[in-house]
């Protein structure tokens, strides 16, 4: 019976934590003894720092030095518990297209068969930028399976990961069920949990995992290893191994469902209702001492013997600076 290679695909908002996410679930997997191929997408490579403890020459890089015809060993290199790591690599800042790398690291990968050997698991790790049609070519030209999403409770990351959606549901039409779900990442509390469980339900994305901020995925970063290396018995090495078990299961991925501009602006308010624990915006002066019509969930209730001038009807001190009230 042939063998069914999982072929995943991380991608996120840049520094979002997504590199040391696929690197982990990455060395997880080959710690339970299953051959795993870890290809790198970004023009940064440095996604297999962690596996390889060291930076290794990009597909592009390699191409440039060695010309044509590059052999196996020229771009594919062995990581912790086994892991094969693949860089494609880019142009340097601001001097070329950055998902080029991804167009030619892949002709390699096929012309050397490396795509056809006998993997469980091929992992890629993508710059969220979908707008560039080569960060989009491992679903768009359906490489992977399934995509997941990593993401903080941040707005940017949030707003990063509807983009990625956009681009899913793009590449798949409406039939495609190619999100496996979102990835919390630094997760520091339950608000957090909560304002990625919104965007969750009026997404259709479900939060596949919660990962907690970590002293030891920070340390295993700076040491340049795994964290299934450097601290095994951790709870992030658990953490991680859950993980790895989650994102090769067999369930079904979704189609998602990306906001619009007028369902961000609700999503904001409810999340911040929620927060300030009232249904009805509380009121905010003005510096020329009317009320702010918008209101704002963390000012202070007006009245009436508040200060004017615009400063906060609470302490008396602080001016109260808000888009639009000068």
């Amino acid at each position: 019976m042939e063998k069914q290679t999982v072929k995943i695909a991380f991608y996120g908002k840049g520094g979002i934590g997504k590199s040391t996410i696929a690197a982990n679930v990455s060395a997880a997997l080959g710690a339970e003894g299953k051959r795993v191929l870890h290809i790198g997408c970004d023009p940064k490579a440095d996604s297999t720092r962690c596996l390889t403890e060291k930076k290794s020459p990009t597909v592009l890089e390699q191409i440039n030095r060695l010309g044509e015809g590059l052999s196996r060993e020229d771009i594919v290199f062995p990581g912790v518990f086994g892991v094969s790591c693949v860089e494609a690599g880019g142009p340097r800042a601001g001097s070329g297209c950055a998902g080029m790398g991804i167009t030619v690291m892949e002709e390699e990968l096929k012309r050397l068969n490396i795509l056809e050997e006998s993997w469980d698991a091929v992992i890629y790790d993508v710059l969220g930028d979908v707008v560039c049609g080569g960060f989009s070519v491992p679903m768009r030209k359906h490489y992977v399976q399934k995509v997941f999403v990593v993401t903080s409770a941040d707005f940017m990351s949030l707003y990063a990961a509807n983009n990625i959606m956009k681009g899913i549901k793009g590449c798949c039409g409406e039939e495609g069920k190619m999100l496996g779900g979102l990835i919390l990442n630094h997760c520091r509390s339950d608000a957090d949990r909560e304002i990625v469980e919104l965007f969750s339900e009026r997404t259709g994305a479900k939060v596949l995992f919660d990962m907690e901020e970590s002293r030891e995925i920070k340390l295993s970063d700076y040491q340049r290893t795994a964290v299934l290396k450097a601290y095994p018995q951790g709870k992030a090495a658990k953490a991680f191994r859950r993980l790895s078990g989650l994102v090769t299961g067999h369930g079904e991925g979704t189609l998602p469902q990306p906001l619009d501009e007028k369902k961000w602006r609700v999503l904001g308010r409810q999340y911040l209702r929620k927060r300030s624990g009232s249904h009805e915006p509380k009121q905010m002066y003005r510096r020329d001492g009317k009320i702010w019509p918008g209101g704002s969930p963390y000012a202070v209730p007006a009245r009436n013997d508040s200060p004017k001038g615009g400063y906060c009807p609470g302490c008396g001190r602080l001016p109260l600076l808000y888009p639009g009230s000068v």
